[in-house]
């Protein structure tokens, strides 16, 4: 009797034994199907609820349709702790930019965030993040002043290129040498697409999926989250 009642003590306390937390430079995510795009939002504190959720809702619903080559859709921050949008939102980074080995990029999202015209700039190892995810990124992508991470990392050069509306002159002032549109919601020039962010984010997202996948899927996509698309409605730039 002492024998199984000492058997069916240390059973339960197997059980109930705390667990050793995760390392923290373990991804949280894993994507077994490495037959898609890897799409990698950039995220820290003050990123814009809108210029993330709205290309993120957009490439996640890849998913959803037959015959395309989906995406996979993953935040990466310089931390693993949560990160706080400008509206308050608490978002879990799935990858840590300095420490983890992310699955190859694809397709690199610069939402806008809170202090994309001054402190972010100064960011040495996020914009060196950007410049290495962008040499092996098919597509880099941008939302209102995530035009101003990419022109400070160098990769605006001789690419013609948008921003938030309002701020298309101080990009204008603190980057003379660009070629800088106002007056359309996005631009496409090589394999960055630059945004005028906002709601019409949408736009974008969606026109890179009519880019890859056909106007019929980017169609398919808008009418699932209740948006009218037709490109040519949409006031844009596409560079030769």
């Amino acid at each position: 009797m002492r024998i199984i009642t000492a058997i069916l003590f240390l059973s339960l306390a197997a059980c109930t034994a705390p667990q050793a937390p995760e390392s923290p430079d373990a991804p949280v995510r894993q994507f077994p199907d490495t037959t898609r795009y890897n799409a990698a939002f950039l995220i820290m504190d003050g990123v814009y609820n809108t210029e993330l959720t709205a290309p993120f809702d957009i490439f996640q619903h890849t998913i959803f349709r037959d015959d395309i080559k989906a995406m996979n859709v993953f935040m990466v921050a310089k931390t693993l702790e949560p990160v706080t949008t400008f509206e308050g939102i608490r978002l879990l980074p799935d990858y840590n930019y300095l420490s983890d080995s992310l699955p190859p990029i694809d397709i690199l999202v610069v939402p806008s965030a809170e202090h994309h015209l001054d402190t972010d700039l100064e960011d040495e190892q996020m914009l060196h993040f950007v410049r290495q995810a962008a040499n092996q990124a098919s597509f880099i992508t941008s939302h209102c002043d995530g035009a101003f991470v990419l022109a400070q990392a160098g990769l605006l050069d001789d690419k013609t290129c948008t921003t938030f509306p309002s701020d298309v002159e101080k990009m204008r002032e603190m980057f003379p040498h660009l070629d800088i549109r106002d007056s359309v919601l996005f631009v496409h020039d090589g394999p960055f697409i630059t945004s005028a962010g906002g709601a019409k984010s949408f736009e974008a997202a969606l026109y890179l999926c009519e880019h890859l996948y056909g106007a019929e899927v980017a169609r398919r996509l808008a009418q699932g989250l209740v948006i009218d698309w037709d490109l040519e409605k949409v006031p844009h730039l596409v560079m030769k």
